[in-house]
């Protein structure tokens, strides 16, 4: 097979389409008849009985009637019984988030029928942004079946009050869009702030972004988080943000449909919008694609992956069919990806999923590049054994050990009492919560009768060891010498730490700093349970069920333990182990106080994100 054909390349493309012709007027041979009892066509969301997929290469060169191919085939297949539908595609989603590697993702997803991804990467970008690209095509170079198509991260930094292991503005980005044509845009531009006020210090530096995409023709990604009103939605469709992920009411998914906005339906956000949308009529669903967004190896080993969202929104009532072309041709549409994926016709991939039942999605087989990759959930071909280099292995630098006097927070002389900063995960509000804490031993102290514990964000990218620290409330352990730690922190990715003793938030970190990322649940003073994740401190290169394995011991070791909860504004922050830390430490819209690692705009760490003010955490 081509090696040429790996990655989407323009000359190569040339001699592949040339050769494709050929096979398709049957004047060369093809390699593979595929015979199946029918086969979804997207376009025009219909059936087709008795169907032959020919195949030459990793591509589709001929499609029709079984029997009709004029041309040679040097192997003829069967499956009767089956549907094919072709491969499902990701239209927006955060590998980072699986924490597995990219050759690891595939083996997970590939048998539930993820045979492309666009992989929004302002994650792995935050980390190490000069070897974004790299480290995104590394997989396929090496012979992955999975199609990844990078957006480089508008979100990197996230706002202009944060630093880590990347910067881009408008050259990173066009020299990301002229290397390589596997890079279909600009990720989701978060930071609406900067999007709207010219005074804010990331104007130019995302507009420039947008404007080099713009230039060579790529999509423009949205996030259009806590933007309901009129006012707003016409603006950011005014502003050429292409797609929204975020919506999670009805009302609002309508009017974003409306305006123009392509919808992207994540599942939990999917009963109140598929109904809903029935019931108003919809007819063309064009504009509608199903995504993960952020789902855990963990997650989809138990649900699925882009087969478990159009699962559900079958059983809202949406026609099978037409959840099929939500995750097959409108993703590809919107992506501008229909040359290569979307459907089973000539010049595409040949990325086939078989159905032994179309209304359930049982999945019997899933074929990519031309070539079964799975039966059932077995992964059939060799994983690529990829040597990852020091840039994605280290990628922690905290550079000294942390101790308890790290995570202090000094009260002034002679007080017994002081006022402190306070927020909660997922703290929306205009204005930080203000409480009175004790003093001890000189040091402002946690009052776990309020359920206020404290929380800090440590830099991992300096290598000084900056520590930002203040209180939160209805999180963290309630239990005395016990904290928990992860390098998963959305979206800058320094390591966050909750804790009822600063001596144990500092075993926490360090444990961090040790494995080079991942999570460490300290309990009496003493490391209780770990799992690394390694590469870029967000994923993990081993199979799902090793990553699972090490993740149920977490879960198991953290059962004991008293975890501090009150409701918030968050519909999905739930009572117990409190995994959604990763993502309370965003810094997009609606956010506006929060705490980031210490640096020139932020000294303390606690920062409004919409407006750059700044205060103390106690005084």
């Amino acid at each position: 097979m081509n090696d040429d054909d790996l990655l989407i390349d323009p000359a190569a493309e040339v001699r592949i389409r040339q050769n494709l012709v050929l096979v398709a007027l049957g004047r060369r041979p093809a390699d593979v008849a595929l015979r199946v009892d029918r086969l979804f066509e997207p376009h025009t969301r219909t059936w087709r009985h008795d169907q032959e997929i020919v195949i030459a290469g990793r591509r589709t060169a001929w499609v029709g009637p079984a029997g009709t191919y004029a041309g040679t085939v040097a192997t003829r297949l069967e499956r009767p019984g089956l549907a094919a539908v072709p491969g499902f595609g990701e239209v927006h989603k955060h590998i980072e988030s699986s924490h597995l590697t990219p050759e690891w993702e595939a083996a997970l997803v590939l048998p539930r029928g993820n045979t492309w991804t666009c992989e929004a990467s302002h994650e792995f970008s935050n980390v190490n942004g000069p070897r974004n690209l790299e480290f995104w095509l590394a997989a396929r170079r090496a012979g992955s079946p999975l199609k990844i198509f990078p957006l480089p991260g508008s979100a990197v930094p996230p706002t202009a009050y944060e630093h880590g292991g990347g910067w881009f503005g408008h050259d990173a980005q066009a020299e990301f869009l002229d290397a390589s044509l596997m890079v279909a845009g600009l990720d989701e531009v978060m930071d609406w702030p900067a999007v709207w006020n010219p005074d804010n210090p990331s104007y130019a530096r995302l507009w420039g972004m947008i404007g080099a995409t713009f230039a060579r023709r790529g999509v423009v990604e949205g996030h259009g988080a806590g933007l309901r009103d009129a006012a707003a939605i016409n603006a950011f469709a005014a502003a050429g943000l292409a797609s929204d992920h975020e919506a999670m009411t009805a009302g609002e998914a309508w009017e974003k449909l409306s305006h123009g906005i392509f919808l992207e339906l994540r599942v939990h956000g999917m009963a109140a919008v598929i109904p809903d949308l029935l019931a108003r009529g919809l007819a063309d669903w064009s504009q509608v694609a199903f995504t993960t967004d952020d789902r855990s190896a963990s997650d989809t080993l138990r649900d699925g992956a882009t087969d478990h969202n159009a699962r559900q929104a079958i059983a809202l009532g949406l026609a099978p069919e037409i959840a099929l072309q939500c995750v097959t041709l409108n993703p590809a549409r919107h992506m501008r990806l229909t040359p290569w994926v979307g459907s089973i016709a000539p010049g595409r991939f040949a990325d086939i999923v078989l159905l032994r039942d179309v209304a359930s999605l049982a999945i019997a087989e899933v074929w990519a590049d031309g070539q079964p990759v799975s039966r059932g959930t077995d992964y059939l071909p060799p994983v690529p054994r990829i040597a990852w280099p020091d840039w994605a292995t280290q990628t922690v630098a905290i550079g000294r050990p942390l101790t308890a006097a790290d995570f202090r927070l000094a009260a002034a002389p002679g007080r017994t009492s002081m006022q402190a900063a306070v927020l909660r995960p997922f703290h929306w509000a205009e204005g930080f919560l203000t409480e009175e804490l004790p003093v001890a031993d000189g040091a402002v102290q946690r009052d776990p009768a309020r359920s206020i514990t404290k929380f800090a964000i440590v830099d991992r990218y300096s290598g000084t060891g900056g520590v930002a620290r203040m209180f939160w409330r209805g999180c963290g352990p309630r239990d005395p010498g016990t904290a928990l730690a992860c390098s998963v922190a959305h979206d800058t990715h320094n390591i966050w730490v909750v804790g009822s003793d600063d001596a144990a938030m500092a075993v926490a970190v360090n444990a961090i700093a040790a494995n080079q990322g991942g999570w460490a649940l300290v309990r009496g003073g003493v490391v209780a349970a770990t799992v690394r994740y390694e590469i870029g401190g967000l994923m993990t290169c081993r199979p799902a069920a090793e990553l699972d394995a090490d993740m149920q011991k977490l879960y198991a070791a953290a059962a004991g333990i008293e975890w501090m909860y009150e409701p918030t504004f968050h519909p999905r922050w739930y009572p117990g182990f409190p995994e959604r830390l990763i993502f309370a430490t965003l810094t997009c819209a609606p956010w506006q106080w929060v705490l980031v690692a210490p640096g020139r705009d932020a000294p303390e760490g606690l920062i409004n994100v919409q407006t750059g003010a700044t205060h103390p955490v106690v005084w």
